[in-house]
């Protein structure tokens, strides 16, 4: 049974984040997983290690098969990983979770913590925080270390030079994001896009009750 290929953003000013969310993928799957911890790699630092890096994974899988991509960090996993596995679709460079556009309801995020920034808007904003990626198709070669190195966040985070039937739509429960008001009932992933429960300022959050009892989960040694 081959196992899916997951890499998650990994950044350590929220490494609790990190493994309750591997915590949660693990205990859900019916399929073996292979988790792989994406930080900058070397690149430049956004708003999180991983702002960039994401774009790595192609590249990082010789430009072959396919893998998936979450944030991770903020994220919590309430369904079966490789039933998001089975719905990969060569047809498409990548495909995700194409939330309309939308105005944020956090005019700032990671509130409180060392990685507090702004939180701007800006179209397809969030589809690129959960990708099922076609490693083969031709729109990733132009990506490496390299030339990510001097790349700009919102293109990139708005698949730039790709055209919207290259882009292929996942059902909305694989990222729902839960502090921007979208419905938690049904969700298979809970997107914590201002700031994981853990930091104060988010600990009230929807969902948080949750990612606490996935954390104590998580920590159980009995």
């Amino acid at each position: 049974m081959k196992p899916v290929l997951l890499f998650a953003g990994y950044d350590p000013r929220e490494s609790i984040g990190f493994h309750v969310f591997s915590d949660s993928v693990l205990e859900h799957a019916t399929r073996p997983v292979s988790i792989v911890a994406l930080d900058s790699k070397g690149l430049p630092v956004g708003t999180n290690a991983f702002t960039f890096s994401r774009f790595l994974v192609p590249y990082l899988c010789g430009f072959q098969g396919h893998a998936i991509f979450m944030d991770g960090s903020d994220m919590l996993m309430l369904g079966d990983i490789a039933e998001l596995d089975a719905l990969f679709d060569p047809a498409f460079a990548v495909q995700v979770v194409r939330h309309a556009d939308y105005e944020t309801r956090h005019e700032r995020k990671y509130v409180g913590t060392r990685m507090e920034a702004p939180n701007g808007n800006y179209a397809r904003k969030n589809w690129a925080s959960v990708m099922l990626m076609n490693c083969a198709h031709h729109y990733w070669r132009a990506l490496d270390p390299e030339t990510l190195s001097g790349a700009a966040g919102p293109p990139l985070l708005q698949f730039g030079g790709l055209k919207l039937s290259e882009i292929g739509a996942l059902p909305d429960e694989w990222n729902r994001l839960a502090d921007e008001g979208q419905p938690l009932a049904g969700a298979k992933v809970l997107h914590f896009t201002a700031g994981i429960p853990a930091f104060p300022a988010h600990a009230d959050a929807p969902g948080a009750d949750q990612w606490f009892a996935a954390r104590e989960r998580m920590l159980e040694t009995t």
